[in-house]
């Protein structure tokens, strides 16, 4: 008779099988009703909706969303093709929101179909799928992107509505980028007699200095016979303009983020201290502060080390391969890889206040804080040597985080353009907030983005005179809900201010977050 144990491996060898042939969304019928409930008990199967389930992991916490947000796209593109068929396709505004790699999970995904009822089906976490009786595109205006029915870019772009350019500029502008001549838009909009939305694009066009594809749609428009006025739908000028060479939606999304922010960042964000650095004090301060940094980022990241085990780690008085179990393992190989990367950006710093571009120094160096912070669990066998090649290739997942990070195609991409906005940028505060917010938005590791994202906030702190700061971790919800903010609801004035107090504190020589004695 088999055991409990062999039972689940059973269970667990038809649910791999599933998931090798790519299913996220398992329906009840393609499991037995043992296996299911089996892998249901034992967290490696969540109901989404009666009958469909996505695969979990057993480690986390009951009702944590990381599982749900990361299977989002795939399952509803799985639910959305086995219950309608062809006959599906996202609304314009998602259309758009994905053509420029916008992946955050919606509240609500609109879908259109010929045959919806108008029903409201409810999803996990407060999200919600709404199909509504409405005209599909034509089949030639339908493009598919992983399983995903959607507008293609021309025909979202005539198709969506005009508050679409005021709520989602930044989607706005960085799809219009993507057209690279007035002939993709230019035959849908003369065969659908689309005079009113050929002057609206022509203004966006223009908004953008595409004044070439603005001015053909114009002109052709009023060859044809149609009257239109040009109409710009933005409610202010583009602060980018998109050369015709510019295609990566990506690279403008960033590009547009960060002008859209830097005004709030300035607005919100301490000013930059006008006195001289000391760099051996400044120096001095950095190496007093570091067993407080490891551990409230090593915290923040759930590791769980002391001031003890730190020191040690730090003085090289600890064997992880030996006389200790998995956990108190993987937290000393944390603590001295953060011990080994603290060090390597301190050399960082002292560049810095020697008059180095920071976001060079920054660009050159963090591949480096990088490959410190995990030798030492390559050294244990923890990680493979293949680890420390740089950035990912595949994808993320920020656990409970309604944004999913760029693929590692883009990641290549954004992380060029990333370091170019940085040392360009001559504000400091701005270097400060968006340097950590645009690296952890993209991402581009698969594990010690927080650690190295709070490493280069305070190089660019040090580039602007500003004392090293420490994020605590009695504050790690409202640092991660200011976070998720900025990322999905391009708001960073809640991070602005998070960081702007952390930071003032530190500028008036208030004591540092305290360590809780153990």
């Amino acid at each position: 008779m088999a055991t409990p144990s062999e039972k689940l491996a059973d269970a667990l060898d038809a649910l791999y099988g599933l998931q090798a042939n790519g299913s996220v969304a398992i329906r009840s019928a393609d499991l037995s009703r043992t296996h299911r409930e089996r892998l249901v008990q034992n967290g490696f199967l969540e109901e989404v909706i009666k009958g469909w389930y996505v695969p979990a992991r057993p480690d986390e916490t009951r009702g944590e969303s990381t599982a749900w947000y990361a299977s989002f796209w795939q399952f509803c593109a799985a639910y959305l093709n086995y219950l309608k068929g062809d006959d599906w396709c996202l609304s314009p505004e998602q259309s758009i929101a994905l053509h420029t790699e916008n992946m955050v999970v919606p509240k609500q995904l609109l879908v259109r179909a010929t045959k919806a009822r108008n029903n409201v089906t409810e999803l996990p976490h407060g999200t919600s799928l709404l199909d509504i009786r409405a005209a599909l595109p034509e089949l030639a205006q339908v493009t598919t992107k992983n399983g995903l029915r959607m507008y293609s870019l021309p025909a979202a772009l005539i198709a969506c509505s005009k508050q679409s350019f005021t709520q989602n500029s930044t989607d706005m502008r960085a799809a219009l980028s993507m057209i690279s001549d007035a002939s993709e838009v230019l035959g849908q909009l003369l065969e659908g007699g689309h005079s009113s939305i050929a002057g609206r694009l022509a203004g966006a066009f223009r908004n953008i200095g595409r004044t070439q594809i603005a001015d053909d749609i114009l002109g052709t428009m009023r060859a044809a016979g149609y009257d239109l006025r040009e109409s710009d739908p933005f409610e202010s000028q583009s602060s980018l303009r998109f050369s015709r060479r510019e295609q990566s939606p990506s690279v403008n999304r960033i590009r547009l983020m960060w002008q859209d922010m830097r005004e709030t960042v300035i607005a919100h964000f301490p000013a930059s201290p006008s006195l001289t650095v000391d760099k051996t004090a400044y120096m001095k301060h950095v190496e007093d502060v570091y067993v407080t940094d490891a551990y409230h980022s090593l915290s923040i990241e759930g590791y769980r080390v002391t001031p003890e085990l730190i020191n040690r780690v730090r003085a090289g008085d600890w064997n992880p391969t030996q006389n200790a179990d998995d956990k108190e393992r993987l937290n000393a190989l944390a603590a001295r890889g953060y011990w080994q990367a603290y060090q390597a950006v301190r050399k960082s710093i002292e560049q810095i206040l020697d008059g180095r571009n920071a976001g060079e120094v920054v660009d050159n160096d963090h591949r480096v804080w990088y490959r410190e912070m995990f030798a030492p669990g390559v050294a244990a066998g923890i990680h493979k040597p293949a680890d420390l090649a740089g950035y990912r290739n595949a994808p993320v997942f920020i656990r409970r985080s309604m944004h999913t990070p760029p693929s590692r195609e883009v990641v290549r991409d954004t992380m060029p353009a990333f370091f170019e906005l940085l040392q360009a940028e001559e504000n400091a505060a701005v270097r400060v907030v968006l340097g950590h917010f645009i690296f952890v938005y993209i991402h581009p590791y698969m594990d010690g983005n927080g650690r190295t994202g709070r490493f280069l906030m305070n190089a660019m702190l040090a580039s602007g005179g500003y004392p090293w700061t420490i994020v605590p971790l009695e504050k790690r919800n409202d640092y991660m809900a200011a976070l998720e903010e900025a990322s999905t609801n391009q708001n960073i004035e809640p991070f602005t201010k998070f960081l702007g107090l952390l930071v003032q504190a530190a500028l008036e020589g208030k004591a540092e977050p305290s360590i809780p004695s153990v």
